[in-house]
């Protein structure tokens, strides 16, 4: 059109009409600028202002609106022929506040004075319904993304309308799997065969099979797993429908226990059974054995020799049968005797050897003399057997297991440590493995019955156990070592027969020679660092003490005068004692280092230490003593 033709106005008589026709709903006519032509009844009933006070108005100065963007873009978009609609916000005459569901529509874009034609609804009560039910929603699915137990919601035909967050975790499928599919998918045979049945007979009869009862079902996961579930299902109305929610417990763990717990039971069924039994049936292998041999005597014809010579062989392996009984069942009772343990372990190794197999290199060392314990042999052959099994284990790729014999005492000051553990001579038996190793929550939980990092069929659980109990059984006691990836000592003390009595230890310590020079002691575990600095203060020692490197480092940074570094080798923090060490001597050259560590041998932590800068836990005062002063003086 040529811009020197004038464009119509709006006939103001069409809108009129449009006011009349509209006048009980809440419809505003204003024009580009905002001013108010129509103000109909509908509008004075919602906002409170009459026609007189509304006209001539800018609608949105009148009404105090907040819109959800620019009101230009709205503009915009609404003279360009398109509509436009949202939820905006008007005030009350009285002040008040009110959500406005409003819809604009321009009138006669091509006149010259082109207006907007606006209705509005009240919803301010029906917006705030929805919040409130879009924050039950939100709480709720906050609920059932956290609660533990899984939940599924199925239709009167069996079809899964819902399915929690906790069930997708247990089944291993996704919603969106499971959400209309009927829940028999979840089930294996026979419940999967009778849950249309007995759904269909409840909605029928209303007799209920597991409607509002907990019953101990299976599940079936996506890969096909079965496990055992508990199922809790409720009803409830909805639309002129029922609807069913089942509540599922994964038993799985629970079941493991009880199985473990009836294993106990059986375990202990069989102890109490044997432990009755085996008292008469010795008595009639006795009768039998003894009448045997005095046949022997009687007898001249050989092949009668021979059945009679069966016949005691099928005796003796009776009795072997009633101890293997008696040791299962946990029944044996304890046959204690004085034995060398080093002259034990020695005639030991070649079994061990066989059944460590080719890979696993077995080096026995014996240190010293005097190695008489007071201990049951067959079960000390039965522990060592079972830690050097646990140790091949450990190395599926090979390595070497070293058998330690060595004699110690253990003074009252490393006895304060472990309550139960006395003070006196103890032959110390030190199996040292290169293997994998454990993490400090294995190590933990390493000495539980029934636990075991073995895969299903591989492990009982029980040997490590039955080791323990063995050893607290004759008095002993029993130490674990291990890093990950730097292998694992077990320490077992037996007591020794020639005990030396407390007097002459003391007498000992007394005798030591005493020093004034400045030790530093660096050690994590706080109960070991107290009894060492106490040993050395006792001893005349000016004593520092750190419990890791960095505070070690930082003491030597300080300037106070030390004469010896004396720290463990394996420490948490990220630096080891050797490391420490190496940069102890860059800080003070000529600096006399000491290393100590659980570990049987200062190999077993892949280091090359000499052995007079090396002390092997548990040591004595005495042996403490005589270290210091060989590196001192």
């Amino acid at each position: 059109m040529p811009d020197d033709v004038t464009k119509p106005s709006v006939p103001s008589q069409d809108l009129d009409v449009i006011a009349r026709v509209f006048d009980d709903a809440s419809v505003i006519i204003h024009s580009v600028d905002g001013i108010i032509s129509h103000w109909t009844h509908g509008s004075e009933r919602l906002y409170g202002w009459n026609r007189a006070e509304a006209v001539g108005k800018v609608v949105h100065k009148l009404l105090r609106t907040k819109f959800p963007r620019a009101i230009d873009d709205i503009r915009k978009e609404v003279y360009a022929g398109r509509t436009w609609e949202g939820d905006i916000v008007h005030h009350h005459k009285s002040g008040r506040p009110m959500t406005i569901a409003t819809r604009w529509v321009i009138f006669d874009a091509a006149s010259a004075t082109p207006v907007v034609i606006q209705t509005n609804t009240d919803v301010t009560e029906t917006r705030k319904v929805q919040e409130d039910l879009a924050g039950r929603e939100a709480h709720l699915t906050s609920i059932l993304a956290t609660v533990p137990d899984s939940m599924v919601v199925i239709d009167e035909t069996g079809n899964v309308i819902s399915f929690s967050s906790a069930a997708e975790k247990l089944f291993g499928y996704s919603s969106r799997e499971v959400i209309g599919r009927n829940v028999r998918m979840l089930m294996p045979s026979p419940y999967r065969e009778e849950h249309d049945r007995y759904l269909a007979e409840y909605v029928r009869t209303g007799k209920a099979k597991i409607i509002g009862f907990g019953r101990v079902v299976k599940g079936r996961k996506k890969d096909g797993a079965i496990f055992p579930i508990e199922l809790s299902v409720g009803e409830t109305q909805w639309d002129d429908s029922r609807i069913f929610t089942g509540f599922i417990r994964d038993l799985t763990s629970r079941q493991r226990i009880e199985d473990e717990l009836r294993q106990a039971q059986k375990m202990e069924a069989v102890g109490q059974l044997t432990g009755g039994l085996a008292h008469d049936f010795n008595n009639l292998l006795t009768v039998i054995s003894g009448n045997l041999e005095m046949l022997e005597g009687l007898l001249h014809d050989s092949r009668q020799l021979e059945l009679l010579h069966e016949a005691m062989e099928a005796t003796d392996d009776g009795a072997k049968l009633t101890g293997q009984l008696l040791a299962f069942g946990r029944r044996q009772p304890l046959k204690p005797e004085s034995i060398d343990v080093g002259s034990l372990v020695s005639g030991f190794s070649e079994l061990l050897r066989r059944s460590l197999g080719e890979a696993v290199e077995l080096r026995t060392t014996i240190k010293g003399s005097n190695h008489i314990a007071l201990v049951d042999k067959t079960l000390l052959q039965n522990a060592l057997l079972n830690l050097a099994l646990n140790a091949r284990d450990a190395m599926p790729a090979g390595g070497s297991l070293t058998l330690d014999i060595s004699r110690v005492s253990l003074d009252r000051d490393y006895a304060q440590m472990y309550p139960e553990l006395l003070p006196g001579d103890y032959v110390l038996i030190s199996v040292t493995d290169t293997g994998k190793g454990m993490s400090e929550e294995v190590k933990a939980r390493a000495f539980e019955p029934f636990f075991t990092t073995k895969g299903v069929g591989a492990g009982t659980g029980l040997g490590l156990s039955m080791v323990y109990g063995f050893v607290k059984q004759i008095g002993g006691h029993i130490q674990l070592y291990s890093e990950e990836g730097k292998g694992t000592t077990i320490r077992i003390y037996l007591p020794s027969v020639a005990e030396v009595g407390s007097e002459s230890r003391r007498g000992a310590i007394k005798a030591l020679s005493r020093g004034t020079e400045r030790i530093l002691v660096v050690e994590d575990d706080d109960r070991v660092r107290r009894v060492v600095v106490a040993r050395l203060t006792n001893a005349g020692y000016c004593v520092f003490e750190a419990s890791d490197a960095a505070g070690a480092l930082e003491m030597l940074s300080s300037g106070e005068p030390i004469d010896l570094l004396f720290t463990d080798i394996i420490m948490p923090g990220g630096m080891t004692g050797d490391e420490l060490a190496r940069s102890s001597l860059l800080l003070r050259p000529g600096l006399k280092v000491l290393y100590t560590s659980g570990y049987t041998e200062p190999s077993i932590a892949n280091r090359a230490i000499p052995t007079v800068n090396w002390l092997r836990k548990p040591y004595t005062a005495h042996e403490l003593e005589i270290r210091l002063r060989q590196l001192l003086d």
